[in-house]
């Protein structure tokens, strides 16, 4: 719904930052936090990240990348649809400048199996912590968060950095 991208804009205005969303609701209120708590350097595209990524971003241009509880697909027939794939990866890696970071958190275990699979499969990739890095304090708590915590699921950051060396 917006709420952390725009937690984390407020707490970091020397940062410009790009939301991808499909959600209408989660756009539109995003759009109204903007508004009210006048954050100025988010910018919204509405439309599908994958696209996005093949269609209007150059290589080299992205500090970083949070992917904040994407959608599970929990059953295993349509894991299939998860973001966190290694096609997806390898081109997000190419949009990442040297030491640019890809930071994925997660509130189902085996999502968190296969999001460290992928991006520890990936060459141009390396991980900051051994396995599951602590919940870094700029991520403020999501409600996805605060679900799965409600639920008695685990919460999982993976944090990941883009070689310097392609």
């Amino acid at each position: 719904m917006g709420d952390g991208t725009a937690s984390i804009a407020l707490a970091h205005p020397e940062n410009d930052y790009l939301a991808l969303e499909v959600h209408t609701p989660g756009v539109g209120n995003l759009l109204q936090l903007i508004d009210t708590q006048e954050i100025k350097n988010i910018r919204i595209i509405q439309h599908d990240a994958v696209e996005v990524l093949r269609d209007m971003l150059d290589e080299d241009t992205l500090n970083g990348v949070h992917i904040f509880f994407p959608d599970p697909w929990h059953k295993a027939r349509h894991n299939k649809r998860r973001l966190i794939q290694a096609p997806f990866i390898a081109k997000l890696v190419h949009k990442l400048k040297p030491g640019g970071y890809i930071h994925v958190a997660t509130d189902w275990q085996d999502y968190a199996e296969q999001v460290l699979s992928v991006l520890s499969a990936e060459p141009f990739l390396e991980n900051t912590a051994t396995d599951y890095a602590p919940r870094p304090a700029y991520r403020p708590l999501t409600k996805f968060e605060q679900r799965g915590i409600r639920l008695g699921h685990g919460v999982w950051d993976l944090f990941f950095t883009r070689k310097k060396n392609f």
